[in-house]
């Protein structure tokens, strides 16, 4: 088997995952009007605090410069690191770097690239920095990254290859990615709704989550038992009207099980993402199930988002808790699907995570609580 152990989530919420736990318990959004972006767009954003980041990631690496990118992605990773339940050093352990953008704040019109901006230089330095000595691994495939960089550590340690496996999913905003989906017309000028009648657009986030995937049991446990993806091909940013892709992704992942008593939506609040999901969860006759969005609470975190999303859905089958998807007062998708609207306590045995991406990518991953 294998099982989900140490991990770090920073957002604008916070620096850990209890710190940012809290403020979803208490309803708090991160997402919110930044002037640096104002030139671009009306749109609010979700931040993480920059100089915090900075005066943590000191304690590590004294005086040493990092890129907003780099600072994160190290933070979060030292952080789960620290807790010593892994040695990077160890040739049975690996680590994989799940992002879609990396560095590409520093790539400048008219000027050649650094090597910097190559995410696999840039995953390099991260695994050295940190005592890594096989190889990393990157894992770029839209905003299903980090979901599938969760699939791929779970078939990496099943194959034999190794003991664990360290995922580390990060992005941060810029003015390349604040242009890029204005230029789609898909951003809210406020808060993100998700799977709400009124949603109009999602919100950018940025953060970094680590999660440490390994063979090794304990108590009280989340398991991964299986995922998979699939590409609908449907559109280079639109998705699929049918849901196809995601809907095969979440039958090739379930095999049959139907007793799923939760689903983490990917739930970006565009209106044709969250329609394609209730088409895709009503395909999957699991109109019933509790569903919810994290995005709400610190938008979305693009490379980040599956890794920092799961931590939040390996925490709430821990704590036998549904999450609200926040922004949402109103239900209003194609397919009616059981979204909730306010935090309450059920017990859950069974998780189907979710995530869907640019150029009709999806996936899907099932996690277990092991109560032993």
């Amino acid at each position: 088997m294998v099982y989900l152990a140490g991990d770090n989530i920073i957002t604008s919420l916070g620096t850990d995952t209890l710190r940012v736990l809290r403020e979803i318990e208490n309803g708090k959004t991160g997402i919110l009007n930044n002037t640096s972006y104002s030139s671009i767009t009306r749109a609010p954003v979700s931040v993480v605090d920059s100089q915090q980041v900075t005066e943590e990631l000191n304690q590590y690496f004294p005086d040493q410069l990092f890129t907003r990118f780099e600072g994160v992605a190290l933070l979060s990773l030292k952080k789960v690191l620290a807790a010593g339940q892994v040695d990077p050093s160890d040739p049975r352990s690996l680590f994989i770097l799940s992002t879609t953008k990396g560095n590409i704040e520093l790539l400048k019109s008219g000027e050649s690239p650094s090597a910097d901006i190559f995410l696999y230089t840039t995953a390099l330095k991260i695994a050295s920095l940190t005592g890594f000595v096989n190889k990393p691994v990157v894992i770029c495939n839209a905003c299903i990254s980090g979901v599938l960089a969760l699939i791929y550590a779970q078939r990496a340690i099943e194959s034999g290859r190794y003991d664990h496996v360290v995922v580390t999913g990060a992005d941060v905003i810029s003015e390349f990615i604040v242009a890029g989906f204005e230029s789609f017309k898909s951003m809210s000028e406020q808060p993100c709704r998700p799977f709400d009648v009124k949603r109009d657009g999602l919100s950018l986030g940025e953060g970094a989550g680590t999660l440490l995937v390994t063979k090794q049991p304990g108590k009280n446990m989340i398991t991964i038992v299986r995922g998979a993806s699939a590409n609908d091909a449907n559109h280079i940013s639109g998705p699929s009207r049918t849901g196809e892709g995601l809907y095969l992704a979440g039958k090739n992942t379930l095999k049959g099980e139907s007793d799923i008593d939760y689903i983490s939506a990917h739930g970006t609040a565009t209106p044709y993402n969250d329609d394609m999901e209730s088409y895709a969860i009503h395909r999957l006759s699991l109109s019933d199930v509790p569903v919810n969005s994290f995005k709400g609470y610190f938008g979305h975190t693009l490379g980040a988002a599956g890794i920092i999303e799961s931590i939040l859905t390996k925490h709430s089958m821990l704590n036998n808790t549904i999450y609200a998807s926040l922004g949402l007062t109103e239900k209003g998708t194609v397919k009616a699907i059981h979204a909730f609207d306010k935090t309450q306590d059920s017990r859950l045995k069974k998780c189907l995570k979710l995530a869907s991406g640019f150029g009709g990518c999806n996936a899907a991953l099932l996690l277990v609580k092991n109560e032993n």
